[in-house]
């Protein structure tokens, strides 16, 4: 007599088995786990787009609008100047009759002296600021000599100083001098040496004698003619005593010379290129959106992306064309040539952006607006207002959304491992179950084949 058994693997059987009890399980948490993710990524590449476009239009209010205005010598070396959009463009006249300089003295003879019995130097400065140097402590290596090159560092280190004089030691033939040089200019800041409280010596003689290289004086500037326009004078060499505009002087001039021009005016290519470059970051934008929101192509087998279906994408897309289109004091960006395209791009019309700053060059600067803190205004005020809604870390849409996605796949994480252990509970069942069914074959095989040896010696 002949039987057959099938021959299989327990292990193999089982873990083909286990796999057919929980894999319509595992094909639905694995795509719930997979979407999850990609929505965790899609919602990076968002706040990535958003805080890039963000930072681009707080660049452009750091330069205190998108309106550029020129401010031009007539003769460059006389100064330079920049202008803010707050500046009336117009002709402006300057006698510069005096530059501000910063005071410098020199010392000779300044010998090594004994440190210990020198006292304390003042150093005065013809506003009322001083400060005292300890001589004795200025001795830095112990030996008992105050050196030249010692006493301007004790002058450099005093605790009164913080950089109101920089003492330094030159060698002049041969011989060092002590330097002292005043770091602002203005006749407040001439300095001079108070040796009332140093000792008589070689030391106090020499710092009594000092040689003025350059005195310190303010500057002296008009606007308008020498002696008949508004004389204006302070120490520093910058002025901003016209609203809108910085002006720093760099030359003297001779007296009874005609008033240098400065013009200001709008610039019409860094505008433009100021407008440009918010063209450019809304379409970078504009394509970081439609990649994430594309509704894909079933005829080519595309699929749509993550956030295609996501209504509070499509608003946020809507309501930033809208605030694009907005206007501002009956003005809106379309006045100066930017337009809007049917993929959601804008254009930029040059040609039209200069007629228009041409007649009113003022409002481009309040259509656009700033997003300064506490003064948001405009297209960029409003942009930055909502794009913050979303951007913010704390309590914003797209926290709140991966807050969201990320509880999501803590739940799925532990859906997985109940999963894992349901799948690996099936599996040792069936294990155990065949290898049982597969020893019993093995005794019935060696049963069959035990009656099989017996009835063939039989017939022999």
């Amino acid at each position: 007599m002949t039987t057959t058994s099938t021959t299989y693997d327990p292990a193999s059987t089982a873990a083909s088995l286990a796999k057919a009890y929980t894999d319509g399980r595992q094909t639905l948490l694995a795509k719930q786990t997979s979407d999850a993710q990609a929505t965790v990524t899609a919602l990076g590449k968002l706040q990535s787009a958003l805080s890039s476009f963000d930072s681009a239009l707080l660049g452009l209010s750091s330069k205190a609008n998108v309106l550029a205005q020129s401010a031009t010598f007539s003769d460059a070396s006389i100064g330079s100047a920049t202008a803010s959009p707050g500046a009336a463009a117009g002709n402006y006249g300057f006698f510069v009759e005096q530059l501000a300089t910063a005071s410098q003295v020199a010392y000779a003879g300044v010998a090594a002296a004994p440190a210990a019995s020198q006292g304390t130097l003042a150093v005065d400065f013809a506003g009322g600021a001083s400060f005292a140097v300890d001589l004795a402590a200025g001795d830095l290596d112990h030996d008992g000599v105050l050196s030249t090159t010692e006493l301007a560092s004790a002058i450099n280190h005093a605790a009164g100083n913080g950089g109101l004089v920089t003492a330094a030691v030159v060698t002049v033939n041969g011989a060092s001098q002590l330097l002292l040089t005043s770091t602002a200019t203005g006749s407040a800041n001439g300095v001079s040496l108070d040796t009332s409280a140093v000792a008589a010596g070689a030391l106090k003689t020499a710092l009594d004698n000092g040689n003025t290289l350059a005195a310190a004086k303010d500057a002296i500037v008009w606007l308008g003619a020498q002696g008949t326009g508004l004389r204006m004078q302070q120490a520093s060499n910058t002025f901003t005593s016209v609203a809108g505009l910085s002006v720093t002087f760099a030359k003297a001039m001779a007296g009874g010379a005609a008033p240098a021009t400065l013009a200001v005016a709008t610039d019409g290519a860094s505008t433009a290129d100021n407008v440009r470059a918010f063209v450019s970051a809304w379409n970078t934008l504009n394509s970081a959106l439609n990649a994430l929101t594309d509704s894909g192509d079933a005829s080519s087998n595309v699929a749509p992306a993550v956030l295609a279906e996501d209504s509070g994408v499509r608003a946020l897309r809507d309501r930033l064309a809208a605030v694009a289109r907005e206007q501002v004091g009956g003005i809106a960006l379309t006045n100066y040539g930017v337009t809007g395209n049917r993929d959601g791009s804008l254009s930029l019309d040059a040609n039209r952006l200069q007629a228009r700053l041409a007649v009113d060059p003022d409002g481009l600067a309040t259509v656009f607006g700033s997003t300064r803190t506490g003064a948001k205004s405009g297209v960029l005020g409003d942009l930055d207002t909502l794009l913050g809604a979303w951007t913010n870390p704390a309590g914003g849409q797209i926290a709140k959304r991966r807050d969201s996605v990320v509880k999501l796949q803590q739940e799925l994480a532990v859906r997985q491992t109940a999963l894992d252990n349901q799948y690996n509970a099936a599996y040792q069942r069936y294990l155990a179950q065949f290898s049982a069914l597969q020893a019993l074959q093995s005794r019935m095989g060696q049963t069959q084949n035990m009656f099989d040896a017996l009835f063939s010696s039989s017939k022999d």
